[in-house]
C-alpha cells in the first residue's frame, strides 16, 4: 500500500516486497539480481515531513515538495508468526552523503507519533534522526553481555530487551564506552605469536643435539681441539638449516587479525548513523550491512531486503546463504549454517542489506571460537602440584625432542639409547683397563662413544627435507614445516573438505530436463566458465547448437535460461565462439547459478549476448529474484515475432503450483525434481508464456498461469582429476573421509561420484558411512569408538565435529591428515597430525594452521604430497641404515681392539680419532644425502601404509644393519690383523695413539688399511642399500636388464653416483699426503695391503648379496610385499 498525496505521482520504483506481494510495478529498467530497485532520492536542499510509523528509521530527511513523500507499510506475506519487520531502508545515499529509509512493519504501535526530520548538511556524515520521544529509550546500563537463550532461538524482539536495547535508536555512546571498557574491543586476542628464539628452541629441543653437545664437551674438556670444532660445526649446521626453515614459514600472516572488519556502520544515540571501528563494537550496537560489506560480528538479524551472504569460510556451503530475519530455530544446538537468522563474524554480504543486532565480539564470536580452538591449550587435572608435575613433564618431553612427528619421537628416542650405549662402551673401555684411567683410557673411551654416534644423521636429515621442500614447491606443495613432510608418508586416513577440495567450488548446470527433448546432461567439464569444456548429450548422442535451432522445445528452454539471467560469461580474448580452438581466459560475473545457466545456453550459441545482437529483443519489464519468494521473471518484446514473452525461473516447489498445468503433471514435475535433488543437484524451474503488453508491470499476472519448459539441475562438480587420486589413495591403503558443511544429499552424491562411497556396501556400515554432524555428535565416543567403521561422509559439520573425528581416528591408532580452505577447517587442520590448506581459495587462517599448503587447491596434489612422503620415508630409512652399518662396523672394531695393545699395556686405536669423524662425517655424510635423493619406487603407492609404531626401524633395517655393519666390523678387524700379525709379527709400536715413529709403521699401515676397507666397503653399501632385496646387478628390472644394468642402476641417481666416485678419489690423497696423513691422521702410505682391501670388498659384496637372496627365497621383509595392480583399484 503506497501512501501519497498524488498517486499519479508514485515512483516508478518501488520494492520487491510490493512485488511479490501483487502491488503493480514498474520495473526498473537496469534491474539487478543483487539488489532490489533503488528507491528514489528526493533532491537535496529541501525539507519536508512525513507521519510515519515510531518504529521506523527515516535518516536524512524527505526533502522535496510532499508529493514525493512516502510511507509504507505493506505487509510481511511470507512467514513470519513473529512479527519481526522486514524492511527496505538502504536506499543508495545521495551525493551530499545523505541516506533514506523507509520502513515497512507488520507491528504498527497503538498510536502513530510524528517525526520531524532534521536537515543535514551535506558536508554530514552522520544524519540524526528524531525517530522517537526520549522517554521511549530503554535503560541499557544493567546489561552489559547477551545472557539469555541463543539469539537464533528467539525473536529479535526479545534478544533486544535481553540486550536492553531499542532497534531504531541504538545504544548511547555513554554506554557503549562502557561496555566496551568493560568487556574489551572487538578483536581476537594474540597468544603471543612466533618469537625467534621459541622456533630456536625447537632446533634444539632434541636428543640428538643434546648427545652431540655432551660429545663436544667432553672432546673440548680432553683439548682435543680439532675433533670438538668439527662436532660444533656440525651442531651450528643442524641448528641453522632447520631454523632459517622453520622461522620463514611461521613468520607467515597472523591471518586471523585480519579477518576482523575495519570499519562498521552502527546506529547510536536514538538514531544517529555513523561509522566507527569494528574493534570499538560492542553487544547491543545495531550495526548496517549492505552487499560487500564484511560482517564485524556476530548478528542478529532483525530486517532483511534480498540479503545473503557468503559463509564457506565457516559452513562449507558452496553457495551464499539467504537470511530470514523472521526465521526461529527450535534447536539450540543446529549447525550455524542453518541458523538463517544470524550473520557470522568475518562472512562476507554477497546480496542485498539488513540490519542486525550484535550479540558475540571478539574471542565469543564463532571465529574467536574457532581461534580459541586452534590455540589448542589444554587444562590440566587435578590439584596444584599434579599440574606442576606435569608442566615438568611436558617441559622435558619437550626438551628431548619426543613430541611431534613419528620420526621425530623415534629418532629422539633412538638417539637417548645411543647415548646410554655411548656410556655403556666407555665403562667398558675404562673396565678393560681395570678402572686405571689415565689420558690414554678417557681418550680411548671417548673415541668409542663418539663413533656410535651418527654425527651427520640430524645435517642429512635437514638438507634431505629442505631438498624435498624444494620438490614438493614444484609440486604445487608449500612446506610450512619440514617434518610433515615426512609425516605425510605414513597418513592412514585423509580427512578432507568438499568446497573447493574435492570440487572445483563453481556451480555448473549438469542435467535438464525439457518436455519433448529428453534428458541433457553435461559431461566432461574443466572449466565451469567455459562454454567450450566438455559435452552435451542428449540420450548419448553429442549434440550443439544446430541440434538446438531444429528443436522448438529446446530452443525455447535455451532462450529462457539465457534471457531470465543477469550474469555475463566472457573470454579475456575477443576470439569468437566459432574458433576452431579457442584461447583465453573465461571469467564471468553475475550470481553462482545464472552463470551456470548461461553458460548452458552459450553451449548451443545461445547466450544472452548471441540472442541480444539479433536486435529482436526489447526489455520491457524485470521483476528481480527475492530470497523469500525464489523465483524471477523478465518480459521482453520480440521484434521478429511481435509479441511479448515473459520468462521465469526459481525453485520449483514455488513455481511448479502455479503452472497451466493439470495436478498430474505437477505431481511428475515434483518427482522428478525430488529425483534429481537426490543426486545432490540444486534444481530450478523454468517457464514462459506470452502475455499482453499493459499486464507487464503487474507481477502477479505475469508469474501466474505459465507454461512448463523444463528443469535444471545444477551442482558443484568433483575436480576432474579428484576421482583418480581418491582411487590411488584407497589402492596405497589410504581411506578419505569427506567432512562438509554442504547438505547430506550433496555430500552423499558427490562421494559417490569420485569414489569415497562405494556403490554398494554392507548393510551393517550403510547407516553408519554417512552421518550429519548432529548424529555424529550425539553420539558418546564410547560410541563412536564401538563403530565397526568410522563415517566416510559428515555432512552439515560444524569445527567442533571434526575436530572429533580427528580424535576419534586418533583413538583408533590411525595417523591422519586434514585437508580444508575455510576457518571452519582450523582447528582440525591443528589438531590432525598433518594439516593441508588449500593455497588459492583457502582462509589465512587455515594456512596459518596447516603443516602444508597447496597452491593449486588440487586434490590430487594431495596424493603426490603422500608419495613425496613415502619416498622419503623410504630414502630415510636408507640413510639412516647406511650411516648405523658405519656406526656398528666402527664399534666392533674398536670393541674389540681393546684387546691389541703395546708393551706398556695401552690399548693401540684401530682407528684414529680423527679417521673415524673423516668416515663419518665425510665419506658417510654424502653418501647419505644421495641416498636422501632417491627417486621413488615403482611399488612406493601399492603397498600399504608403513607401520607407525614401528617407524624407520623395522625388524628388516634393525636385522640387516646389524648383519652388515658386524660384517663391515669383522672385515676391518680382519685387515687390521692381517697387517698386524701376518706381515708384523704381531708388532704394535709404543705411544702409537700419540705419534708417528719408526716403531710405529706397523699400526700406521695397519690403521690407513682399515681406513680404506671401512671407506670403500661404505661406498659399495651406499649401492646396495638402494633396495633392501633387489641385488646390485638387477636394482630396476622394469627398465634395464642384462650384464649393463648395474650400470644404469647408479647412474640414475647422479648425486649418489658422484658422491661415490668422490669418496673413492678424496682417500686416496688421505692416506697418501705426506704430512698431513702421519700427522693429522696417524697413518701412513700402504703398497700391498690394496691386495686386502679389494679382498675384503669382495667378500662383503658376496655377503649382502647372499643375505639380499634369501630375503628373496624365504619372502621376507619388504621382498614378501605384494604389489597391488593400480588399474585394478582394489586394494
Amino acid at each position: 500500500m503506497v501512501n501519497s498525496t498524488d498517486s499519479s505521482s508514485a515512483s516508478p520504483h518501488t520494492s520487491a516486497i510490493q512485488q511479490h506481494s501483487g502491488l503493480p510495478t514498474q520495473a526498473n529498467d537496469e534491474g539487478c539480481n543483487d539488489d532490489p530497485p533503488p528507491i528514489p532520492q528526493p533532491p537535496a536542499g529541501s525539507n519536508g515531513s512525513t507521519s510515519h510509523d515510531a518504529r521506523a528509521i527515516l535518516a536524512g530527511g524527505f526533502q522535496g515538495p510532499s508529493t514525493q513523500q512516502h510511507e509504507v507499510n505493506a505487509q510481511y506475506q511470507g512467514n513470519n508468526p513473529h512479527g519481526v519487520t522486514v524492511r527496505d531502508y538502504a536506499a543508495r545515499p545521495t551525493s551530499s552523503g545523505e541516506e533514506l529509509y523507509v520502513s515497512r512493519t507488520n507491528e504498527l504501535s497503538s498510536s502513530e507519533t510524528a517525526a520531524t526530520s532534521n536537515a543535514a548538511s551535506s558536508n554530514s556524515s552522520t544524519i540524526a534522526v528524531d525517530a522517537q520521544t526520549p522517554d521511549t529509550v530503554i535503560d541499557i546500563a544493567s546489561s552489559d553481555v547477551y545472557d539469555g537463550l541463543n539469539p537464533h532461538t528467539v525473536d529479535a524482539n526479545e534478544v533486544a530487551q535481553a540486550l536492553g536495547v531499542h532497534l531504531t535508536s541504538g545504544l548511547s555512546t555513554a554506554v557503549a564506552k562502557e561496555k566496551l571498557q568493560k568487556n574489551g574491543p572487538n578483536k581476537l586476542t594474540s597468544d603471543g605469536g612466533i618469537t625467534w628464539y621459541g622456533v630456536l628452541m625447537r632446533q634444539v629441543s632434541n636428543s640428538l643435539t643434546l648427545v652431540l653437545v655432551i660429545a663436544m664437551a667432553a672432546s673440548f674438556g680432553m683439548l682435543d681441539y680439532i675433533e670438538g670444532s668439527v662436532i660444533a660445526a656440525v651442531i651450528v649446521l643442524n641448528i641453522v638449516i632447520g631454523f632459517v626453515q622453520d622461522y620463514r614459514a611461521e613468520k607467515t600472516m597472523q591471518s586471523l587479525h585480519s579477518l576482523s572488519a575495519p570499519i562498521a556502520t552502527v546506529i547510536r544515540d536514538n538514531g544517529k548513523i555513523d561509522k566507527i571501528k569494528a574493534e570499538e563494537l560492542v553487544c547491543g550496537d545495531v550495526v548496517k550491512i549492505h552487499v560487500g560489506d564484511v560482517v564485524p560480528a556476530d548478528l542478529r538479524v532483525f530486517e532483511a531486503m534480498n540479503l545473503e551472504t557468503n559463509e564457506a569460510l565457516l559452513t562449507g556451503e558452496s553457495l551464499p546463504i539467504s537470511k530470514d530475519p523472521s526465521f526461529i530455530v527450535d534447536d539450540p544446538t543446529c549447525p550455524i549454517g542453518d541458523r538463517v537468522n544470524m550473520l557470522w563474524a568475518s562472512s562476507t554480504v554477497t546480496k542485498g542489506r539488513g540490519l542486525g543486532l550484535v550479540v558475540a565480539t571478539g574471542m565469543n564470536t564463532q571465529v574467536g571460537r574457532i581461534a580459541e580452538l586452534l590455540r589448542g591449550k589444554k587444562q590440566r587435572e587435578g590439584g596444584p602440584l599434579s599440574r606442576f608435575l606435569q608442566r615438568v613433564k611436558e617441559s622435558f618431553k619437550n626438551v628431548l625432542g619426543l613430541v611431534g612427528t613419528p620420526l621425530q619421537v623415534k629418532l629422539s628416542k633412538f638417539a637417548l639409547f645411543l647415548f646410554g650405549l655411548a656410556i655403556l662402551l666407555a665403562i667398558i673401555v675404562f673396565s678393560a683397563a681395570k678402572w686405571k684411567i689415565n689420558e690414554e683410557n678417557l681418550i680411548y673411551g671417548i673415541c668409542v662413544a663418539v663413533a656410535v654416534i651418527p654425527e651427520s644423521l640430524i645435517a642429512v636429515l635437514t638438507i634431505t627435507m629442505a631438498v624435498g621442500t624444494k620438490t614438493m614447491a614444484k609440486g604445487n606443495v608449500i612446506v610450512r614445516k619440514m617434518q610433515a613432510l615426512e609425516a605425510v608418508g605414513g597418513v592412514t586416513n585423509i580427512c578432507s573438505d568438499k568446497t573447493g577440495t574435492l570440487t572445483q567450488g563453481k556451480m555448473i548446470a549438469r542435467k535438464a530436463f525439457i518436455p519433448g527433448v529428453g534428458e541433457l546432461l553435461v559431461e566432461g567439464v574443466e572449466g565451469p566458465f567455459d562454454p567450450t569444456s566438455g559435452k552435451v548429450l542428449l540420450d548419448g548422442d553429442v549434440i550443439d547448437g544446430a541440434t538446438a535451432r531444429e528443436n522448438p522445445d529446446l530452443e525455447r528452454f535455451l532462450e529462457a535460461i539465457a534471457i531470465c539471467n543477469l550474469s555475463t560469461v566472457t573470454r579475456s580474448d575477443d576470439t569468437s565462439m566459432s574458433s576452431d580452438k579457442p584461447t583465453g581466459q573465461w571469467s564471468a560475473t553475475g550470481e553462482p547459478t545464472e552463470i551456470s545457466l548461461q553458460v548452458l545456453a552459450m553451449r548451443f550459441s545461445m547466450g544472452r549476448d548471441d540472442l541480444k545482437a539479433s536486435g529482436d529483443w526489447d526489455l520491457i519489464a524485470e521483476h528481480p529474484f527475492d530470497s523469500t519468494i525464489k523465483k524471477m521473471s523478465i518480459v521482453h518484446h520480440h521484434k521478429a515475432r511481435d509479441t511479448i514473452e515473459a520468462y521465469m525461473k526459481g525453485a520449483g516447489e514455488v513455481i511448479v503450483p502455479t503452472l497451466n498445468i493439470s495436478e498430474e503433471k505437477k505431481a511428475e514435475i515434483m518427482e522428478m525434481i525430488e529425483r534429481l535433488a537426490g543426486e545432490g543437484l540444486r534444481v530450478l524451474c523454468i517457464a514462459h508464456k506470452r502475455i499482453d503488453r499493459s499486464d507487464a508491470n503487474n507481477r502477479s499476472i505475469v508469474e501466474q498461469n505459465m507454461n512448463f519448459l523444463g528443469l535444471v539441475g545444477l551442482y558443484d562438480p568433483p575436480r576432474l582429476e579428484t576421482k583418480d587420486a581418491v582411487r590411488r589413495c584407497k589402492i596405497a591403503g589410504v581411506e578419505v573421509h569427506m567432512l562438509t558443511g554442504d547438505h547430506i544429499r550433496t555430500a552423499t552424491a558427490i562421494a559417490h561420484e569420485v569414489g569415497i562411497l562405494a556403490p554398494a556396501m554392507p548393510v551393517a556400515l550403510a547407516k553408519t558411512m554417512v552421518m550429519t554432524a548432529s548424529a555424529f555428535d550425539a553420539l558418546s565416543d564410547a560410541e563412536v569408538d564401538a563403530l565397526p567403521e568410522l563415517p566416510k561422509v559428515i555432512a552439515r559439520c560444524s569445527p567442533a565435529t571434526k575436530v572429533r573425528m580427528v580424535e576419534a581416528l586418533h583413538r583408533r591408532g590411525a595417523f591422519c591428515v586434514m585437508t580444508g580452505d575455510g576457518v571452519n577447517d582450523s582447528p582440525a587442520l591443528k589438531r590432525a597430525d598433518v594439516g593441508i590448506a588449500m593455497g588459492l581459495s583457502g582462509s589465512d587462517v587455515a594456512k596459518d594452521a596447516a603443516d602444508l599448503v597447496l597452491t593449486d587447491d588440487n586434490f590430487a596434489s594431495i596424493v603426490r604430497a603422500v608419495e613425496e612422503g613415502r619416498r622419503l620415508f623410504d630414502n630415510i630409512q636408507k640413510f639412516i641404515m647406511h650411516l648405523l652399518i658405519s656406526n656398528i662396523s666402527q664399534v666392533v672394531l674398536l670393541l674389540i681392539g681393546l684387546a691389541f695393545q703395546d708393551k706398556n699395556g695401552v690399548s693401540v686405536f684401530p682407528l684414529s680419532p680423527l679417521e673415524i669423524l673423516w668416515v663419518n662425517m665425510i665419506t658417510s655424510s654424502f653418501l647419505a644425502l644421495g641416498l636422501g635423493l632417491e627417486k621413488a619406487s615403482p611399488d612406493v603407492m601399492t603397498r600399504p601404509p608403513h607401520n607407525l609404531k614401528t617407524g624407520v626401524f623395522t625388524w628388516e633395517v634393525i636385522i640387516d644393519k646389524t648383519l652388515y655393519g658386524v660384517t663391515m666390523g669383522i672385515l676391518c678387524l680382519a685387515s687390521f690383523v692381517i697387517v698386524i700379525f701376518g706381515a708384523n709379527n704381531g708388532n704394535l709400536g709404543v705411544n702409537c695413539n700419540h705419534g708417528y715413529s719408526q716403531a710405529c709403521e706397523p699400526v700406521f699401515k695397519a690403521r690407513a688399511t682399515v681406513f680404506a676397507v671401512l671407506s670403500f666397503l661404505l661406498l659399495l653399501t651406499a649401492w646396495e642399500v638402494k633396495h633392501f632385496t633387489r641385488s646390485l646387478f638387477n636394482l630396476n628390472p622394469e627398465k634395464h636388464t642384462g650384464p649393463t644394468a648395474v650400470l644404469h642402476s647408479i647412474w640414475e641417481n647422479r648425486f649418489l653416483f658422484w658422491a661415490v666416485v668422490g669418496g673413492f678419489l678424496v682417500t686416496w690423497p688421505v692416506i697418501y699426503v705426506p704430512g698431513f696423513n702421519t700427522v693429522v691422521f696417524k697413518h701412513m702410505a700402504i703398497t700391498w695391503e690394496w691386495g686386502v682391501v679389494v679382498g675384503c670388498c669382495v667378500v662383503f659384496l658376496a655377503v649382502v648379496e647372499g643375505w639380499k637372496g634369501v630375503k628373496r627365497w624365504r619372502k621376507w621383509g619388504s621382498a614378501g610385499w605384494k604389489p597391488v595392480a593400480v588399474d585394478s583399484g582394489e586394494v
